[in-house]
């Protein structure tokens, strides 16, 4: 009988503590790092269980190819995730850009290698398949709010500070465009966790609007949580490059090789049963050039 992987519940600054990395030594300096288990996270999305499930045949598929056992460890933030690939207590992650962003500055080793065309229904500029998404403003389409202007002095939520489309972008391209500055323009602004709670904070009447990932609210739309007409899109940023998977470059090369064939292996059953899970048609190959858009915010 097939044993489930382990979930592993870490605290962000416990990470590193908890589950060191295990180099192979060459001499008196370190060479390239073989774990004995391989220890795989993901930023939050949603809900953190929705995403562990739909990985579960992934990480099987990953157990198999590289003979070795796979932890899943379930974020406590994105934070926690940056901060466990840089200790070396995370070896490969689903991040968002911003956040790919941030650790591979802290760990230039940290290296993107696939992402994914997403099935966006109902916010895709051409509708259907998407490589990117977008950082949409909403509102409540009952409610009093209907343009930038109406929601002075109002309360926002955003999803963390390390969101791409739920902070950094609202911060940046969004407050330089309306020429605003956030803790001014609104009364009360906060940090949900994630995307969908930012949505149903401005459903159940705790915010007045949110930032949230047209990914995310679209998958909530098709799942039948709420109706593509309860939200209002008050605004609606540019294309921003999907998520990246990314593993440790410290990671011995053949450990990285095989990892990357597992993701972009067309034919492998449990890959696709994934990508069904994640809305997904297929992984593509990605590199560090495709962020320069995020690392190029001000």
């Amino acid at each position: 009988m097939k044993t489930h992987f382990a979930t592993l519940v870490l605290a962000a600054g416990a990470a590193c503590m908890l589950l060191p990395a295990a180099p192979v030594l060459a001499g008196a300096r370190a060479a390239c790092e073989r774990p004995q288990r391989l220890r795989f996270s993901f930023v939050p999305q949603g809900r953190d269980l929705d995403q562990q499930t739909a990985l579960s045949p992934l990480v099987d598929e990953l157990r198999e190819r590289l003979k070795m056992p796979v932890d899943v460890i379930i974020p406590t933030s994105y934070g926690g995730v940056i901060e466990g690939l840089m200790a070396g207590a995370v070896d490969v992650a689903r991040l968002g850009p911003a956040s790919y962003v941030t650790a591979h500055k802290g760990d230039p080793q940290i290296t993107p290698f696939a992402s994914m065309e997403q099935v966006e229904p109902n916010f895709a500029a051409q509708g259907g398949v998407s490589s990117v998404y977008y950082s949409l403003l909403i509102t409540r389409q009952q409610g009093p709010y209907d343009s930038v202007a109406s929601l002075k002095g109002r309360v926002l939520a955003l999803a963390d500070p390390d969101s791409t489309s739920g902070a950094l972008i609202p911060r940046h391209l969004f407050a330089r465009q309306y020429k605003l500055q956030f803790e001014r323009y609104f009364s009360r602004i906060g940090y949900s966790g994630n995307h969908e709670r930012s949505v149903m904070a401005v459903l159940n009447h705790n915010a007045d609007a949110a930032f949230v990932a047209s990914t995310n609210l679209s998958r909530m739309i098709s799942d039948g949580q709420l109706r593509k007409s309860d939200v209002r899109v008050l605004w609606r940023s540019g294309a921003i490059p999907f998520d990246p998977f990314v593993y440790r470059g410290q990671l011995c090369a053949d450990i990285r090789k095989k990892i990357r064939e597992v993701f972009l292996d067309k034919n492998a059953l449990r890959v696709k049963l994934t990508l069904d899970s994640l809305r997904a048609t297929h992984f593509v190959p990605v590199h560090d050039a495709a962020y320069q858009i995020i690392r190029a915010l001000p």
